[in-house]
């Protein structure tokens, strides 16, 4: 009797862990999405903080305070890193303040290295602007456009043109339709 106890005497069907595996994934995509969604929610509140005057003149006292010391050459000066430092430590402090105003818990350390994560997959006016924090080619780069911009450098391409309204007689009845003296006819 007791080989037969041993035997399937219980109702219950064996267990199946597959089950086990996609809840591992539903919690590491749900992770994933809440990461990315603060992530998204930090760029938002950046970009509301860039647009704003505040951070605007910040930033263009700041160029207009050391562009002249910027040259568009190879070489770079050992300046050129003391001013980066001060930089980065204005910006991040200015920001680090807005979004901890803004985001309850919200960590600048950690933001950090979510934009180290994703650098090759960002782009745009924002991350311009966040990447002259860790690389110093586009912080150098930020300089060299401000001081041509300031020394009538930039080449402008709105020179030249010029904007006409068409006037003229429109005439649509169906069959044809003429503008300024040409006659379209209309398909048959």
């Amino acid at each position: 009797m007791a080989s037969k106890s041993n035997a399937n005497t219980d109702d219950h069907e064996p267990m199946d862990f597959q089950g086990i595996d996609l809840m591992e994934e539903d919690l590491a995509t749900s992770s994933s999405n809440d990461v990315d969604s603060k992530f998204d929610n930090t760029i938002g509140h950046i970009e509301d903080i860039i647009m704003e005057e505040e951070f605007q003149s910040q930033q263009r006292n700041f160029l207009e305070k050391y562009y002249i010391e910027f040259e568009d050459t190879e070489e770079n000066k050992f300046v050129y890193t003391d001013i980066h430092t001060e930089y980065v430590n204005l910006v991040e402090k200015y920001l680090s303040d807005e979004l901890s105003k803004r985001i309850p818990g919200f960590s600048m350390q950690d933001f950090s290295k979510q934009l180290i994560e994703r650098k090759d997959e960002l782009e745009g006016e924002i991350f311009e602007i966040l990447l002259t924090f860790s690389d110093f080619l586009a912080f150098k780069e930020m300089f060299l456009d401000y001081r041509a911009d300031k020394e009538g450098r930039t080449v402008d391409l709105s020179d030249g043109l010029t904007v006409k309204s068409v006037q003229g007689d429109m005439c649509l009845d169906g069959a044809s339709f003429s503008l300024c003296g040409h006659s379209m006819q209309k398909p048959q």
